[in-house]
């Protein structure tokens, strides 16, 4: 049995005899003496073997290779003076091998280096496909310790501090296609009915509270079967929160309280509270985003009541029509950023046409007061509008002014993306700094064009500002999103707990009483036993720890995660199954291979 891990050795255990397991992570041949650094999962230590000192071991240490498993038993010594190596923190020491066994060798090229001293690029599915090769590397390795003790700290902090209780909620559950789509699996026993598995525990929180257990947490396995991205993926893991008998205010002071926590139990760093706070219509206004990175300072401005007379048809037309004209102020763009980026074919045109505007305008600052921009804008702002502009956006010599028009959705959606392309080249955003802050009061429902219906922005559960309850249409949700320089990290919201609200609610999204029993009647009837007032939040848990980590995808964070085509290249799932496996569950696929298909079609043809 291992007296210690690799990297836990320290100058406190010189001349003792220690038991080490590990794998090679380097050989090195001096002149007759073998040096072996020998790594777990906690650090690397310098193990020692020459033909004096150690005899019984140097035979074994001439033979042995990189990723080898082996047994080391010998004594802790100081390193020599001219050999330590303060990036580690076993470097003071090195281990003399009085006993060396190989465990187990390396029987095949290896696919990538794995060694800590290599910093070897290697393809993504590559890592994936050797994922127990990767996740012995340095940083997946880190990555996986720190989600670890980030978990940890969450638990301890909710059970130890708080009071809270962990329970499971089911995997196998009921669709409710509300919201992403749902994995749907097939029956045995019952044949023709379905399970789902949880896109979040949110039901089964609730009738928690019902159940009086007043303050639950789970670390919850959800699933999505939804578009991927970086920050996304089918399979996830959710840090579940549910409160009874707590208002808004004492819920986000209890998870400021947590994120401090994590902070400086994980990271040992130290996060003022509270938290700054910014309304869903004040982010929007002055981000163009939910979930706005703060920082950095460049801030949209809207000058929709300046142009709206303009005779710059593009500006006054979007204004008519509904919607706004912002612009984004760049201190020193004119120096930075040239026309030609700007203009069609170019980097920021595109990022612009890519988030839904027809392009992108400008105003170049000059001395004086003066602009530089096409005629059709110049020539269609009166004097007045040109120093009120100016104004309004704080210009100054040297400023870039770019302008998006359109519906504010779209004009949003266009100034967010360039105002995070822009920051990224201008170095604005400082890497060492941790902004968090809350995003509340977010709109109860948004409207669904293409099916004519509004829909709940967050879900038909959450609880309307008491201010607004009049007009659901308009009203503001008692809802809250916590957000980490950019990335929304988590979110929730006060419950309805009232049987009539409730009803309102369904019926502004078209639910009828009969749509909504058949979907949540065992909530509906839970509620009619004495609901206490109660809310929540959710955390994106891969995402907490893919940001705590430094990384840029949530992949990193995850020990066996899916690519962006859903696929886990290491078990090469999702695979076919035996028809006999169907015939149980009494489904059959539809699924016919294209090349299958059109090889038939063209005999049926012929």
């Amino acid at each position: 049995m291992r007296s210690l891990y690799c990297g836990q050795l320290r100058a406190e255990h010189i001349e003792k005899t220690v038991t080490l397991y590990g794998w090679v992570d380097r050989r090195r041949d001096h002149g007759g003496v073998v040096f072996l650094d020998v790594r777990d999962r906690t650090g690397t230590v310098q193990i020692v073997s020459d033909p004096e000192r150690t005899p019984a071991s140097y035979p074994v240490a001439e033979d042995v290779r990189g990723e080898y498993v082996v047994k080391v038993v010998g004594r802790v010594t100081q390193r020599p003076a001219d050999s330590l190596n303060e990036k580690l923190p076993t470097g003071q020491v090195e281990v003399y091998a009085d006993e060396l066994i190989v465990l187990n060798a390396v029987r095949k090229q290896m696919p990538f280096q794995v060694s800590t001293a290599d910093e070897e690029n290697v393809r993504e599915d590559l890592r994936l496909k050797y994922r127990y090769l990767d996740l012995r590397r340095d940083r997946m390795s880190r990555n996986m310790r720190l989600r670890h003790s980030t978990i940890k700290a969450i638990r301890r902090f909710l059970e130890d501090t708080e009071d809270f209780i962990e329970i499971e909620t089911p995997i196998l559950t009921r669709s409710t296609p509300e919201g992403a789509r749902d994995f749907i699996l097939p029956s045995r026993v019952n044949e023709g009915e379905w399970f789902a598995l949880p896109q979040s525990p949110q039901l089964f929180k609730q009738i928690l509270m019902v159940a009086g257990m007043d303050r639950y947490y789970q670390i919850a396995r959800c699933f999505r079967d939804e578009d991927l991205r970086a920050d996304r993926q089918p399979e996830f893991t959710q840090l579940d929160m549910e409160m009874s008998f707590m208002d808004e205010e004492e819920i986000l002071a209890l998870n400021e309280r947590l994120l401090a926590h994590v902070f400086k139990t994980v990271k040992g760093v130290d996060i003022p509270t509270p938290f700054p706070r910014l309304t869903y219509a004040e982010a929007m206004d002055r981000y163009g985003s939910d979930k706005p990175d703060t920082r950095y300072d460049l801030e949209l401005v809207d000058v929709s009541d300046i142009v709206k007379d303009s005779g710059f048809k593009v500006f006054s037309g979007a204004v008519k029509s509904g919607g706004q004209v912002k612009v984004l102020p760049i201190p020193n763009g004119n120096e930075a950023i040239s026309n030609v980026r700007i203009k069609p074919k170019g980097d920021l045109f595109k990022v612009a046409t890519d988030a839904g505007a027809r392009g992108v305008a400008y105003i170049r600052v000059r001395e004086d007061g003066e602009i530089d921009t096409i005629g059709a804008i110049k020539d269609n702002l009166s004097p007045e509008q040109k120093q009120t502009l100016l104004e309004r956006t704080g210009a100054q010599p040297g400023h870039l002014l770019l302008f998006a028009a359109g519906d504010t959705a779209t004009v949003n959606a266009t100034l967010d993306k360039l105002r995070q392309a822009i920051a990224q080249e201008l170095n604005l955003i400082d890497e060492h700094k941790i902004n968090l802050l809350w995003v509340t009061d977010f709109p109860m429902f948004e409207w669904n064009a293409d099916e004519n219906r509004y829909e709940a922005l967050h879900h038909p559960f959450t609880a309307p500002h008491p201010d607004d309850v009049a007009d659901l249409t308009t009203a503001r949700a008692v809802a809250y999103d916590i957000v980490y320089n950019g990335y929304e990290i988590g979110g929730g919201s006060l419950r309805i707990y009232q049987p009539d609200v409730q009803a309102k609610v369904f019926e502004t999204i078209g639910l009828s009483e009969a749509e909504a029993n058949d979907k949540f009647g065992f909530l509906l009837e839970a509620f009619e036993y004495g609901t206490p007032p109660h809310g929540g939040i959710a955390y994106g848990l891969d995402r907490l720890v893919m940001l705590l980590a430094g990384e840029q995808s949530i992949r990193e964070a995850i020990a066996f995660p899916k690519t962006q085509q859903a696929r886990d290249l290491l078990t090469n799932a999702p695979s076919t199954v035996d028809k006999k496996q169907l015939d149980e569950l009494s489904v059959a696929s539809t699924y016919r291979p294209k090349a299958k298909a059109d090889a038939s079609q063209k005999a049926a043809d012929s």
